[in-house]
C-alpha cells in the first residue's frame, strides 16, 4: 500500500496543528516567560518560511528581467529599421512565436503564486499567536516596572534596565502604542509619559511613519485632563504651526484661551486655590491613582520594598539573626548532611535554607511543570471561586507526590526540616512570573471574614509556606513583607519558610506578603503551603493568642 505526497503533507500538518494546539491552548503568554520562550521558536520558523517565499520570489524576478533584458535589447534593434529587420523569415516566424506563445508563458511566470507555502504556514501558526489581551498585558506591565522601579520613559525607551544582557530599544512607533493603551485606560499620566517620549524621539530624528502632529494631538489631551492648561495651549499652538488647518486644535485653541483667562481671575481672587493646582501638577501619579480607584493602601511602602528601599534592622534586632548548620533534632536524614539555615528576619520570623534543591531536581520540576501552566487565580473573598486577576501576573500548575520520585524527594526533605506533615499540605505549586510578573500584597491564610477559605479541603487553615526560589533574578522580583518592611531576594537553590498562624492558630497578620514585579530576567519558584491538620503533635497549640 502506498501514500501519495499530498496524503503525507495532509498528516504532516495535521500533526504539526496539533503539537501547536497543544503548546498554545491556553494563551494569556505575558503572564509566563517560561511559555512566551516558546514564541521565539515559532518565530524564528515564520521567518526561515519567510525567507524562503523571498528567494522563489527572487528566483522568478531574475527569470522576468532576464527575458526583459533580452527583449530590450532585441526591439531596440528591430525599431531601428522593422521592414529590414522583419525581411528576415526567421525574425519574422521568432516574432509570431514570442507574441503567440513566449508572452503567455512569461504572463504565468509572472502570476505565479510562490506565496502557497508561506501563507499555510503563516495562517496556522496565526491562531496561536498571543492576543490583544496579551499585547495590552505586556503593555500594562511597562507601565507598572516604571512606577515601581521610578524608571523614566527615556530610560525603557533607551533599554538601559539593570542587569540588561540583550539591550532593546523602543522605536516612536512603540512608545506612541505604549500612550495609546494608557490613553484608551483613562490614563492620562501614562499617556503623557510615552506621547512626550514619542515626540522627543521625532524631534530628535527618528524616522517613523508617525507623525508629530499626532503625537501631539493624543499629548494634548492627556495634559489638558491633569489640569494643566497653559502646557495644553502652548502645544496646541505648536502643534497649528505644524498644520494651520487642524480642526480639533483650532477649536481648543480658543477654548484653553478662554479657560485660562478664567482660571487666572480665580486664582488671584484666591491664593489658596493657586497651592492647591500647584501640589495636583505635582503629584500627577497620585491624582491618577485617585481617579483609578487604586485598591492597594500600601502601594507606596511596597514599592519601596521592591526598590530595595525597606527598613533597616537596629544593630540589636540584627544581633538576634545568625546562620547555622541544621539537622532538626538530629533527624536521621539530616545528619550527615545537615541543611544551611539563615535568618532573615526576627518578627515574623523568616528563615532561609541554602543549597535547599538541586540544579537537577530543578530542571525536573520546570520540565514537569511547563505543560501544564495556567493563568495563576486567587480565591474571590466573597465567593470563593477561583478567578483571575490583574495583580497577579503568573503562570502556575501543579505537581502531586506520586507523578515523580523527585516531587517524592523534595516533600519529604520540606517535612524533615520543618517538622511539619506533608500528607494535608497542598501540592507543590510551581509558578512562572511573565512580564513585569507580579502579586501584589496579600495573606497566604484565611481570615475571619472568609470563613469558607479551604473549606473544600478539609485540612484547616494554612499554617505555613515554604517557598522555593528556582532561578536568580537579574532585577526585581523579590518577596517583600510591606507591613515590617522585610525584603527577600530570590537566590536559585534556596528556600524561604514563614508561619501564617501562631501556635494559638490566629493568623499573623505581619506576614502579608508580596512578589514584587520582575524587572529583568525569568523568575521561578514552586511553593508548598502546609494546613493545619496533622500538626496537633508537631506544633501543640499556645495558651496565648499571639504565641
Amino acid at each position: 500500500m502506498t501514500v501519495s505526497v499530498s496524503s503525507r503533507m495532509g498528516l504532516c500538518w495535521f500533526l504539526l496543528s496539533f503539537l501547536f494546539h497543544s503548546l498554545y491552548a491556553h494563551n494569556d503568554f505575558f503572564t509566563s516567560i517560561g511559555q512566551m520562550t516558546d514564541l521565539l521558536y515559532t518565530e524564528k520558523d515564520l521567518v526561515t518560511s519567510l525567507k524562503e517565499y523571498i528567494r522563489q520570489e527572487e528566483n522568478r524576478l531574475e527569470q522576468v528581467k532576464e527575458w526583459a533584458d533580452k527583449l530590450d535589447s532585441l526591439t531596440n534593434t528591430a525599431t531601428q529599421d522593422p521592414e529590414g529587420f522583419l525581411g528576415h523569415p526567421v525574425n519574422a516566424f521568432k516574432l509570431m512565436k514570442r507574441l503567440n506563445s513566449e508572452w503567455g508563458d512569461l504572463e504565468s511566470l509572472v502570476l505565479k503564486d510562490t506565496t502557497n507555502g508561506f501563507i499555510s504556514n503563516l495562517t496556522m501558526q496565526r491562531q496561536y499567536f498571543p492576543t490583544e489581551e496579551d499585547q495590552t498585558g505586556a503593555a500594562k506591565a511597562l507601565l507598572r516596572l516604571q512606577d515601581t522601579y521610578q524608571l523614566s520613559a527615556n530610560t525603557i525607551s533607551n533599554g538601559d534596565l539593570p542587569g540588561v544582557v540583550h539591550k532593546s530599544r523602543m522605536t516612536v512607533a512603540d512608545c506612541f502604542e505604549l500612550g495609546k493603551i494608557a490613553y484608551s485606560e483613562a490614563d492620562y499620566y501614562h499617556t503623557e509619559l510615552w506621547m512626550a517620549q514619542a515626540l522627543t524621539q521625532l524631534d530628535e530624528g527618528e524616522e517613523s511613519t508617525i507623525d508629530k502632529v499626532t503625537v501631539m494631538d493624543y499629548l494634548n489631551y492627556a495634559i489638558y485632563q491633569q489640569g494643566e492648561l497653559e502646557r495644553a495651549l502652548e502645544l496646541t499652538k505648536r502643534m497649528l504651526k505644524l498644520d494651520p488647518n487642524h480642526q480639533r486644535a483650532n477649536g481648543n485653541l480658543k477654548y484653553f484661551e478662554f479657560q485660562l483667562e478664567k482660571q487666572r481671575k480665580a486664582e488671584a481672587e484666591k491664593e489658596q486655590e493657586d497651592k492647591k493646582s500647584e501640589k495636583k501638577v505635582l503629584n500627577k501619579r497620585d491624582a491618577q491613582r485617585k481617579r483609578s480607584k487604586d485598591p492597594l493602601p500600601e502601594r507606596k511602602k511596597y514599592e519601596m520594598l521592591c526598590r530595595g528601599e525597606g527598613v533597616k534592622l537596629t544593630p540589636r534586632r540584627q544581633s538576634r539573626l545568625f546562620c547555622r548548620y541544621f539537622d532538626n533534632n538530629r533527624n536521621p536524614r539530616l545528619l550527615l548532611a545537615p541543611v544551611k539555615m539563615e535568618d532573615e528576619w526576627d518578627r515574623p520570623h523568616i528563615v532561609r535554607y541554602h543549597d535547599i534543591i538541586s540544579d537537577s531536581e530543578i530542571k525536573t520540576v520546570k520540565e514537569l511543570a511547563k505543560p501544564r501552566l495556567r493563568r495563576a487565580t486567587i480565591s474571590n473573598p466573597i465567593t470563593g471561586v477561583l478567578e483571575t486577576a490583574p495583580y497577579r501576573i503568573s503562570k502556575s500548575a501543579w505537581l502531586s507526590a506520586y507523578e515523580h520520585p523527585t516531587i517524592e524527594k523534595i516533600n519529604q526533605r520540606i517535612e524533615d526540616v520543618t517538622d511539619l506533615e506533608m500528607d494535608t499540605a497542598e501540592e507543590l505549586q510551581v509558578a512562572n512570573y511573565g512580564v513585569g510578573g507580579q502579586y501584589e500584597p496579600h495573606f497566604d491564610f484565611g481570615r475571619k471574614d472568609e470563613p469558607d477559605a479551604f473549606k473544600e479541603l478539609g485540612t484547616g487553615n494554612r499554617i505555613a509556606t515554604w517557598l522555593f526560589y528556582m532561578s536568580d533574578v537579574s532585577a526585581g522580583g523579590a518577596t517583600v513583607f510591606p507591613d515590617v518592611g522585610a525584603a527577600v531576594w530570590p537566590k536559585k537553590g534556596t528556600a524561604v519558610f514563614w508561619y501564617n498562624l501562631f501556635a494559638s492558630g490566629e493568623g499573623d497578620y505581619s506576614t502579608r506578603h508580596a512578589a514584587c514585579p520582575v524587572l529583568v530576567g525569568n523568575k521561578w519558584v514552586s511553593n508548598k503551603w502546609i494546613h493545619e491538620r496533622g500538626q496537633e503533635f508537631r506544633r501543640p497549640c499556645a495558651v496565648s493568642e499571639m504565641e
